[in-house]
């Protein structure tokens, strides 16, 4: 069988799986990886070796990260630091610039926190706005996921991109600089649309079947409590990594501009795992000192680790499928369909990204998945540009065609009171413009500057 028609298998069984007999995607996704395994040509692995191969590498490159990330982002909101960060936005933009406002808030937060944590969060500050003006219900919503939703997939740490951004071997620094310039430029382009979208479609809680449990409260959840920490706190954890990352790839890049002693020191720090190991550190003293309650740390990191580790599974298992179809020679046709490399391969990885994601639903799984059968491609130096481009394409494709399949469409919708179509023709568009107007820029970049 050829390996496009053992993708076509793999694409109907995780179809299937996940939207037809609803099965859990970490189930159907093994499921998946085991098809193609025993569908390839015969190697010196068995099926089951070469899907526990590829769900170990996953596991390990990234496992750790995520296990952070989550605590991280438990430790913020229950310390009040995210709340904090919101407030200072919405008083530095002023109230006329509340849109822009969430949106920041959303990309801000989705760097540490996954998007459905961020948009539980500042969704009752879209009901608390409305209730001020009366007024764009629509767009204050649209707002919080245009931002959230494109840091998730191009800014590390969030796991995603984290992920790509380490089998490409792209500078976490560089990746972290061109997922902010690329990924603000298409939630800029979201928000817009979102503008429009508000006045042609106005929806108000009060019509809708919004979940009361979420903004029923929104005064109480939105406000900044006394013991809440100060900006500079709040931001830390979030900043600190950032700054560990680049410093550690600076004094690879430059060893004799630090001194010979300080050298292992940023290296270490430098180092994503042990970054984020500091970044969680500091977000739990951050809790403890806001909150002075060792049990409510102990809870907070406890319901963190036990988040992490079911989307531990499910991206794992995407690592598995995307290694099983990387030994089922996919990456010899993609190599085939760009035998000169250069800027072909940005649109080729967005379209591989943007077909598994329509397919089975999550994001960060097609995030993995695409890497695994494009990664020898872009190693092996057929790219003929730099590696960070193939890994922003693989992001923006991520934000294609979100519809019923994907967990974050119910979240959406339901959360804020929209009906299916609603969220279809509102949010799941917005997040396509996104994703096709963050290709144009990535493309314009790679064609200006092609080696960065």
């Amino acid at each position: 069988m050829t390996p496009l028609g053992i993708l076509a298998i793999a694409l109907i069984v995780v179809i299937g799986g996940v939207l037809v007999v609803r099965l859990h995607p970490f189930f159907v996704l093994i499921t998946a990886a085991f098809v193609v395994a025993l569908l390839s040509p015969a190697t010196s692995d068995t099926a089951a070796e070469v899907v526990a191969q590829g769900f170990g590498k996953t596991a390990a490159n990234i496992g750790i990260v995520i296990a952070m990330a989550a605590i991280l982002g438990s430790c913020l909101s229950a310390a009040g630091a995210a709340k904090r960060i919101v407030a200072s936005l919405q008083s530095l933009l002023g109230e006329r610039r509340t849109p822009l406002a969430l949106m920041a808030s959303g990309f801000v937060l989705g760097i540490p926190m996954f998007a459905d944590s961020a948009f539980f969060l500042l969704l009752p500050l879209a009901r608390a706005a409305w209730e001020r003006t009366g007024r764009h219900y629509l767009l204050y919503v649209m707002a919080i996921v245009a931002g959230a939703t494109m840091s998730h997939s191009l800014v590390p740490p969030t796991p995603g991109p984290l992920f790509v951004a380490d089998a490409l071997k792209v500078n976490m620094a560089t990746m972290i600089g061109f997922g902010c310039l690329v990924g603000l430029s298409s939630a800029a382009v979201g928000l817009a649309y979102a503008h429009w979208a508000d006045r042609r479609w106005p929806v108000s809680p009060d019509s809708t079947d919004t979940d009361t449990s979420v903004t029923a409260d929104a005064a109480d959840t939105t406000a900044v409590d006394a013991n809440s920490p100060g900006l500079f706190a709040a931001l830390l954890p979030i900043v600190v990594p950032v700054i560990c990352v680049s410093l550690g790839s600076w004094a690879s890049s430059s060893p004799e501009l630090f001194p010979p002693q300080l050298l292992p020191i940023l290296e270490l720090l430098g180092e994503r795992t042990m970054a984020m190991v500091v970044a969680a550190l500091l977000a739990m003293l951050v809790l403890i000192s806001s909150s002075r309650s060792a049990t409510m740390l102990r809870t907070t990191v406890a319901s963190g680790i036990q988040s992490a580790g079911s989307v531990l599974l499910v991206i794992a298992a995407g690592g598995a499928l995307g290694g099983a179809l990387r030994g089922a020679g996919l990456a010899d046709v993609f190599t085939g369909l760009a035998p000169g490399g250069g800027l072909v391969l940005v649109p080729l990885a967005w379209a591989v990204t943007a077909t598994i994601r329509i397919a089975q639903g999550s994001a960060t799984v097609a995030m993995i998945t695409a890497v695994g059968i494009l990664g020898p491609v872009v190693l092996e130096g057929a790219a003929g540009c730099h590696p960070v481009y193939i890994a922003i394409a693989i992001g923006c494709g991520s934000k294609m065609g979100m519809w019923m399949n994907d967990s974050g469409f119910w979240v959406i919708g339901k959360t804020a009171g929209l009906t299916e179509s609603q969220t279809l023709k509102t949010a799941a568009a917005m997040l396509s413009i996104e994703g096709g107007v963050g290709l144009l820029i990535t493309i314009a970049l790679a064609a200006a500057f092609p080696m960065v």
